[in-house]
């Protein structure tokens, strides 16, 4: 496992070369849905220490496991979830309404997030409306702390417009807010490289650095 993973990793890095961008400008983030501690410990050695979970309770049950990992949930929370989450995970990439950043602020004002954005436009996919998402931002800034925004890519044809839309949506939020917003959160396994070309930051990666995953996950 440890010698195919560093082949992987250095495959990845070696792709995101390719695309103009510098690989120690771009964080990964270690997809290990599925996945048993084991795994997670081996990516946390091969220097991927920053792993991302789908669910809640995946994650909690792996943390005390895994030392020294910096820990993300990616994956879509629920409001029943949001105490079990808030102040477990460095980064929640999926706040995807002021409802739901509403209720993570009532248990943690500090949780430090994204505001996931549906810029592929489609109904089967988590996010808040693009059309509607600068003054999104600027309310989930007022409540938490908004480090970026996270998109997922469509899920058939070119991605490269979806990522640049999100690109553009968090450029005209900094000059609204004022301030930064650092974290652009869009790239996974099979769209990489077209994130990367639109200013992503932070990739989450699972296949392109695991394989497939385990079945029934």
């Amino acid at each position: 496992m440890t010698s195919e993973l560093a082949e992987r990793i250095a495959s990845v890095r070696e792709r995101i070369a390719r695309t103009g961008r510098n690989p120690d400008d771009v964080v990964i983030v270690a997809v290990t849905k599925g996945f048993g501690a084991d795994t997670c410990r081996a990516a946390v050695e091969a220097g991927l220490n920053v792993l991302g979970e789908n669910r809640v309770q995946e994650a909690t049950a792996k943390m005390e496991a895994v030392p020294g990992a910096e820990w993300h949930l990616i994956g879509h929370l629920q409001t029943n979830k949001v105490r079990q989450a808030a102040g477990r995970f460095a980064l929640i990439h999926s706040v995807d309404s002021v409802r739901l950043a509403g209720e993570l602020a009532r248990v943690d004002p500090e949780q430090a997030v994204l505001l996931e954005i549906n810029v592929a436009r489609e109904a089967q996919k988590h996010g808040a409306d693009p059309d509607r998402a600068l003054d999104t931002i600027a309310e989930v800034s007022g409540l938490l702390k908004l480090r970026g925004l996270m998109a997922m890519g469509p899920s058939q044809g070119d991605p490269a417009p979806a990522f640049m839309e999100l690109r553009r949506l968090r450029d005209e939020a900094e000059q609204r807010l004022g301030r930064s917003l650092p974290v652009l959160s869009m790239g996974m396994s099979g769209d990489f490289e077209a994130a990367l070309k639109a200013g992503s930051t932070m990739l989450r990666l699972g296949q392109a650095l695991f394989g497939p995953r385990p079945a029934g996950n």
